[in-house]
């Protein structure tokens, strides 16, 4: 965050776990984080319902045991893949955020359950947005369907297809720059 360089692919030491450990020890002192904590660390607050639902999104999406509570190993496994992770990993993690029924596949309601709720949040700091979650989730699945064999309606997205869409998309951006 604010890096210069990515410090993707840089060994994590034992001092960064260290200084993890105290962090996490600080903020959760029962040992393990709390969804209520996970909102509080991010600044989320209770009356927004949008944010709420995403931030509950997410924290499903780190606690990989599915227990309703991040242990440390969880919590130094997600700041690794936010802070240190490649794209391609990162753009994994996305698919399981989207991914509400873990099969392995998007549908386009998953897609839209998540961008309608990023969609909320966007218009609730800029009221002046004036795109919809369907248009941006039409956008989405068109770019998707390469072979237009469903005109970007009731596709199924495997992860695979997903970083592949998400790594050209990055090359795309960084080259028009």
């Amino acid at each position: 965050m604010g890096q210069a360089e990515s410090a993707a692919g840089k060994e994590v030491t034992l001092q960064n776990i260290q200084e993890l450990y105290r962090r996490f020890a600080s903020e959760c002192p029962s040992g393990n984080l709390h969804f209520h904590e996970f909102r509080r660390i991010f600044g989320v607050s209770s009356s927004s319902t949008e944010e709420s639902a995403y931030m509950e999104i997410v924290f499903r999406s780190f606690d990989t045991n599915k227990d309703g509570k991040i242990d440390f190993m969880e919590y130094v496994a997600a700041v690794n893949l936010i802070l240190r992770g490649k794209l391609e990993d990162k753009l994994r993690w996305s698919f399981k955020v989207y991914d509400r029924d873990g099969n392995g596949t998007l549908s386009r309601e998953e897609v839209g359950h998540v961008v309608h709720i990023i969609n909320n949040i966007k218009k609730h700091e800029d009221p002046n947005i004036t795109e919809n979650a369907d248009e941006i989730c039409d956008r989405m699945f068109q770019l998707l369907d390469k072979n237009r064999d469903n005109n970007g309606r009731n596709l199924n997205k495997t992860v695979k297809m997903f970083s592949e869409f998400g790594c050209s998309v990055a090359e795309s951006l960084l080259e028009s720059h």
